[in-house]
């Protein structure tokens, strides 16, 4: 190890491998040597995994690491299902070590049944000394958010819980909570529940302008899938803006093309949603109203829209590096008000308006070859469409078939080039928000034929089912949503941010 100080020295230069990596650090955290202390941080952050994630978390406890430190931890919290399941590590953790990552709001868990049978498993790995630590863990799952069958088959029920008195007065809490949660639903009070409390957001899905109110509206509302609630984002810098794209790439939301009722847009902004900010970039070739946009390889994509003459064929993308947007082989129709997605490296665009007729034709883009192909048609006409990729198949959602707006949806297998149907939605629309939030499709909004909509559904491809989710609190259409991982500032764009300023309010 001192060689290898010494040799950085001189040159600069340290290798830094697995098998020296930890005996290195301690050295240069000794000598306060902080060119190879990062060095070897760098190198660590880029192997964290399930298996050692646990495991570097408490080496940087020893050492001065604060930024891996925190990436351990996060990268803990993000992926604690799989940890749980596939890691050594996880069952070596000490009882206060599994209390404080269970209690955090950040823990990323679709369900709290995960919580608790992470306990069980961990008191399983060694049942003499760990079995009483059971009421200490127990209250820091949020009970009062599982589903009342589970809670009483398999937790209520469960060895651990039975034989401990301290969990009995616990239980009935729970109960209670899950009662009144059934009964009366989720308010801000819960909040100061811990049993009812829920866990922030891994990610937040962002539904951004639209039309309202007969104009386009700035409005920006920010999803919590955990409380299953609508957060007001809208900042003063935002300007109103319909029938446009939005996606995420790389730390930024890009909202691309669009109307504002006068003007037809080829211009693309940016936000920044850690320090809210917004930024003008290089314009489009084409003004691009109905626009379809989606990511892939690093790359926004938009296609077709209507620039306020013709329908357009022609599609092109973006390089945010050069901040310079290339034309790239134009489509086999003109298509406005179409959707396009990313799915197995191609870019699958379907439906939309040629000026003459709804389509349910749809095509594929391959960027190897710079080639669109035709793909089976759609079972209906659909304009003002929803597509998005979802499991193995890509999703064509409601839209507007020529007569009616439709609650239809249909799925394509793209190994079989065949379209099949699934179940419908519950509403209509045409003009929608949609994304893919925690495995489940969502649609945002819209136009149902006789009015723009602020509800919100989602469907489960397990399940073959949609459900209701909370409405948004403004009625529109001509909104684009995109889904934005892992922000560091979550909270402030959930429930919990909503809570703390009534909170301060009240104070």
């Amino acid at each position: 190890m001192m060689k290898l100080i010494i040799d950085y020295a001189y040159t600069r230069i340290v290798p830094v491998t697995s098998d020296n990596v930890e005996e290195l650090l301690a050295a240069a955290d000794q000598f306060n040597v902080m060119g190879i202390v990062r060095a070897c941080c760098t190198f660590m952050e880029s192997h964290l995994c399930v298996e050692n994630c646990i495991g570097i978390y408490k080496f940087t406890e020893f050492y001065y690491c604060p930024e891996l430190h925190h990436k351990a931890q996060t990268y803990i919290l993000q992926n604690f299902t799989d940890i749980v399941k596939a890691s050594d590590e996880f069952l070596e953790l000490s009882f206060l070590e599994l209390s404080n990552i269970i209690e955090q709001d950040k823990l990323n868990v679709k369900k709290e049944d995960a919580v608790f049978d992470s306990i069980v498993k961990w008191i399983g790995h060694d049942q003499e000394s760990r079995k009483n630590y059971i009421s200490f863990l127990f209250p820091k799952i949020r009970l009062g958010l599982m589903e009342a069958d589970y809670f009483m088959n398999n937790v209520k029920t469960n060895d651990y819980v039975k034989n401990s008195e301290e969990c009995k007065p616990i239980i009935i809490g729970a109960l209670q909570t899950i009662y009144d949660l059934n009964m009366h639903g989720p308010s801000t009070s819960d909040l100061s529940n811990l049993f009812s409390r829920p866990r922030l957001p891994f990610a937040i899905l962002f539904a951004i302008g639209g039309w309202s109110g007969g104009s386009p509206t700035n409005a920006i509302e920010a999803y919590d899938i955990k409380a299953n609630c609508w957060v007001n984002v809208t900042g003063e810098d935002e300007s109103p803006r319909a029938y446009h794209g939005a996606v995420y790439l790389n730390s930024f939301v890009y909202v691309i093309g669009g109307f504002d009722s006068l003007d037809y847009f080829n211009s693309m902004k940016r936000f920044d949603p850690v320090e809210k900010t917004w930024h003008q970039l290089s314009p489009m070739h084409s003004r691009r109203c109905y626009v379809s946009v989606t990511i892939l390889n690093n790359l926004i994509y938009a296609m077709g829209g209507f620039d306020g003459y013709v329908r357009l064929s022609s599609a092109e993308h973006y390089e945010p590096e050069a901040n310079q947007w290339t034309l790239i082989a134009p489509m086999h129709e003109q298509r406005s008000d179409a959707s396009a997605t990313t799915f197995n490296g191609k870019i699958y665009i379907c439906g939309g308006f040629n000026g003459n007729e709804c389509l349910f034709t749809a095509e594929v883009y391959n960027p190897m070859t710079n080639q669109w192909s035709l793909i089976a048609n759609m079972r209906s006409r659909r304009s003002g469409v929803g597509v998005i990729a979802y499991g193995d198949h890509v999703y064509a959602v409601g839209g507007f078939d020529g007569a009616n707006r439709l609650r239809t949806a249909e799925a394509y297998c793209p190994i079989s080039n065949a379209w099949r149907n699934i179940t419908s939605m519950f509403n209509p629309r045409s003009n929608f928000g949609i994304e893919v939030v925690d495995d489940l499709l969502f649609v945002v909004g819209g136009f149902n034929g006789f009015t723009t909509t602020f509800n919100v559904e989602y469907y489960d491809e397990k399940k073959n089912e949609w459900f209701d989710a909370n409405d948004m609190s403004v009625y529109r259409s001509a909104l684009s949503c995109c889904v934005v991982p892992g922000l560091s500032n979550v909270q402030e764009y959930t429930v919990h941010c909503d809570h703390f300023f009534s909170m301060m309010q009240t104070e």
